[in-house]
């Protein structure tokens, strides 16, 4: 896969480039927002790490042009901006996620593995996920294990379709947060907790093999154990 990174802090961008080439990404790096446009505007990636605070031009607007021009690659947004304000300006801008710093690497790679499948499956224009013997028809708004009916919650099938689509990557709990309750700071409630309770008790319980995993100190993961 290849990565555009739009960083003008060198300490910042040497720890991404170095990260994502030993991810197996082909990276270019941008120490200028004029600079990232024109690489963005020349090549195709498959995923832009882009700083919001940048010389010559700043992040949003190389997204909001990126955008005008029907370019719909991934963008990971990078700030030190962290209030809602600012994540949500950031969205609306035309980024599809948002990131502050400082930040956890493995976060932003789970991030930019999600943004990337996500993308690529919209345009298979999937309508049927599966992960072992659980399927999620996304059109007829079922669940079923085995064969077998299995009765959600909205905001349940939200939470497992998401899991599903990252199957077999970690999703961490601020990921939960802001791409199934779009929230974009951390409430301090347990509401993650009772929704993934509820839900490993519907798709887990009653068979031999379990699927939804707790990832110790990382967060969730869906996934067939051996």
């Amino acid at each position: 896969m290849k990565a555009l990174v739009i960083e003008d802090d060198q300490d910042v961008a040497s720890y991404l480039v170095k990260g994502l080439k030993e991810s197996d990404f082909v990276v270019d790096h941008a120490a200028d927002g004029k600079e990232g446009m024109m690489m963005a505007a020349s090549e195709d990636y498959d995923i832009m790490i882009v700083d919001r605070m940048l010389p010559g031009m700043d992040g949003l607007s190389i997204i909001k042009t990126v955008r005008a021009t029907g370019n719909q690659v991934p963008v990971l947004i990078l700030s030190a901006l962290g209030d809602v304000d600012d994540r949500v300006e950031g969205l609306r801008g035309g980024g599809d996620d948002y990131l502050t710093k400082p930040f956890s690497f493995t976060e932003l790679l789970a991030r930019i593995e999600s943004l990337v499948r996500r993308n690529r499956q919209s345009a298979e224009t999937e309508t049927v996920l599966k992960v072992a013997d659980l399927e999620m028809d996304l059109l007829a708004r079922t669940v079923k294990r085995a064969g077998q009916n299995i009765d959600v919650q909205p905001r349940e099938f939200r939470l497992l379709e998401y899991l599903m689509r990252n199957a077999g990557q970690v999703v961490t709990r601020t990921m939960l947060l802001e791409k199934v309750w779009d929230y974009h700071f951390d409430p301090q409630t347990n509401v993650i907790d009772v929704h993934i309770s509820r839900l490993r008790a519907k798709i887990d319980k009653e068979f031999d093999t379990p699927l939804l995993q707790t990832v110790r100190g990382a967060g969730y993961m869906l996934r067939e154990t051996a």
